[in-house]
């Protein structure tokens, strides 16, 4: 289970952080200024930092700075300011993400869960992923089919790695929802990824009345089919 180092001062946003955080799986330590902070971080290894910008004794970009001296931790900034100044400064400085108060939480959860996926990526891999007659040449955000190559949308590029990264697996439509989320902060709703599925099997099956490689399982969620 992750934990979380919360660095925060404002009362009314501590209570609802720590609920819905840990309603979502997420072990909290919770640290109300820098000087917390950093004895905190002294003692024990967090898996995610969340650093609001304005504390009683400094700033979250004290705690970033420090800890990327040696440390790679995922670090999101909470700021009451979309300065762009203040974003810069923070990815600047080694933040990875930040969120602007007030801020929805489902969108921060999305936001940590997201991020923490990127951070446990293995650095080596493959270079291509070949499935059936479907390849992807992941360097090069390419798509072919029998050497042909193919072209697909950012969405629809996203969703087809997602799948022929889980071959012969049902991924459910609230996990294809959750992992297609993007840093933008733009989401897609249940209705939007059937009308995807249903633009990429045009593209890649030779019959998208009749797929072979991406299934429908009804009322579960979607399935690379890996053929024999």
């Amino acid at each position: 289970m992750n934990t979380i180092l919360l660095v925060e001062d404002d009362l009314s946003i501590i209570d609802g952080l720590e609920f819905s955080l840990r309603r979502n799986g997420f072990h909290i330590a919770l640290a109300r200024t820098v000087r917390e902070g950093f004895l905190m971080l002294s003692d024990k290894k967090y898996d995610l930092l969340l650093l609001d910008l304005t504390l009683p004794d400094g700033s979250g970009f004290d705690i970033c700075k420090k800890v990327r001296q040696s440390s790679d931790v995922p670090i999101i900034f909470l700021t009451a300011s979309d300065e762009e100044v203040n974003i810069v400064m923070g990815l600047d400085i080694g933040g990875d993400d930040y969120i602007t108060k007030p801020f929805k939480l489902n969108e921060l959860i999305s936001r940590i869960k997201a991020l923490l996926r990127r951070y446990h990526i293995p650095s080596q891999e493959p270079i291509d992923l070949q499935s059936n007659d479907i390849t992807i040449k992941l360097l090069e955000s390419r798509v072919f089919k029998d050497s042909k190559e193919i072209e697909l949308t950012s969405l629809e590029y996203r969703l087809l790695c997602l799948l022929m990264q889980n071959p012969n697996i049902v991924l459910t439509r609230n996990i294809i929802l959750d992992r297609l989320w993007d840093s933008n902060g733009n989401f897609i709703d249940d209705n939007t990824l059937s009308v995807y599925v249903r633009r990429l099997r045009s593209k890649i099956e030779d019959n998208a009345e009749n797929p072979k490689f991406l299934l429908t399982l009804r009322r579960l969620g979607y399935k690379w089919n890996v053929l024999k």
